[in-house]
């Protein structure tokens, strides 16, 4: 098991019962991607974590997948699922980058609050771009901890990440700039078309895989 994997796992109950920081910006997020989610459409949402997405969104398409690294936190993602008899869900391990290479056959792709915390972004982006059919949409999500915008206590949170990494309390955390996050992205054969920052530090995310 990686330390990524167990850093997660280790923290899956605390995560679990822990309540979403932004419910508004969450609601927004959710209202988006709605809009462009169909009843004929195969779901893959890379970094699932315990499937509070996935559940809310599984019943707008016809097929969700959901992976995350942690198997403490698709335990508990399937146990939901089960509550609430989703039938058109799923859960499995993977890493990013292992989901990523499982894309075939979807056409949306999610990625909420995982992109900074993977440490092969472009490979990932590159696999998606090699596997996904043209006019596949990828969603996602990203806190930018090197954005300008975000203001003296997120910078100040960003500088402490290293020194919480040494005592085990923060996973690997990439730090980038909405024109980053853009560039990496369009870099790797998507068109951008739609972006929003909501919350200001957060990057809100539709591309679309290029035709060619």
């Amino acid at each position: 098991m990686s330390q990524a994997s167990k850093f997660w796992d280790k923290n899956a109950l605390k995560y679990a019962a822990a309540p979403i920081r932004d419910q508004q910006a969450y609601a927004y997020t959710l209202e988006r991607t709605r809009r462009y989610l169909n009843a004929e459409d195969k779901v893959l949402e890379i970094g699932c974590g315990t499937g509070s997405t996935a559940l809310l969104l599984a019943p707008n398409v016809a097929q969700f997948t959901g992976t995350d690294i942690s198997p403490g936190m698709l335990r508990i993602a399937r146990e939901k699922a089960a509550e609430q008899g989703a039938q058109n869900l799923g859960f499995h391990v993977a890493t990013a980058a292992q989901a990523a290479h499982d894309a075939a056959g979807m056409n949306v792709v999610l990625g909420f609050n995982i992109f900074h915390l993977t440490e092969d972004l472009e490979g990932i982006l590159a696999s998606l771009s090699e596997i996904l059919e043209p006019g596949a949409l990828l969603i996602t999500k990203t806190p930018c901890l090197s954005e300008p915008s975000i203001g003296i206590k997120r910078f100040l949170f960003g500088a402490l990440i290293p020194v919480m990494q040494l005592v085990g309390k923060a996973p690997f955390v990439r730090k980038l700039s909405f024109a980053d996050l853009e560039a990496l992205i369009t870099a790797a054969g998507f068109e951008i078309i739609e972006a929003i920052s909501k919350p200001s530090m957060s990057r809100y995310l539709v591309a679309r895989r290029k035709t060619g």
